[in-house]
């Protein structure tokens, strides 16, 4: 059976920055839980990271790749650099994904670890840019696949792919 990674905070963990969780209540996901394929994990606070904590974007809006190369840095708002924290974070979260055979990912969008599609600009505006977060970027380096949780038909899809 497929093993899915999945953001904590999506499984309703109070893990977010601002100590709260993103709940979904998606059918896809309550089956693929009561199925025992969910994964839950949360690379902010793996990465060492407190719940609560400051809020923190890419700078510049490069993306998680950009972080990874080096050409980038996960900044809070009054400056704080937790690029390292951010950096751990996704180097556990590919850790789990490959103790468990881990091929697809179901992550928070728009988050500076997670987002899949989108991450903030870098401003602390609210404005969002296409990119990926680290650990998606991360992720998706290493042969998985990462979906949002609003792409879980299309995950769905996939996964049927994966088993015969």
């Amino acid at each position: 059976m497929e093993r899915i990674l999945v953001s904590a905070c999506l499984m309703g963990r109070r893990v977010r920055y601002d100590g709260g969780a993103k709940a979904s209540a998606d059918a896809v996901l309550a089956a693929w839980r009561r199925e025992g394929r969910l994964v839950p994990f949360c690379p902010e606070v793996e990465g060492g990271l407190a719940v609560p904590r400051p809020a923190a974007e890419i700078e510049r809006g490069l993306g998680g790749a950009a972080v990874l190369a080096g050409d980038a840095r996960v900044l809070t708002a009054d400056g704080s650099d937790v690029t390292a924290q951010f950096l751990a974070g996704a180097r556990a979260a590919l850790d789990a994904a490959r103790a468990d055979g881990v091929r697809l990912a179901v992550l928070k969008e728009g988050s500076p670890s997670c987002g899949a599609l989108a991450v903030y600009d870098g401003t602390f505006s609210g404005r969002r840019v296409p990119g990926q977060g680290v650990t998606t970027a991360l992720l998706e380096r290493h042969g998985v696949r990462v979906f949002t949780e609003d792409q879980l038909d299309e995950a769905a899809a996939y996964l049927r792919a994966l088993e015969p």
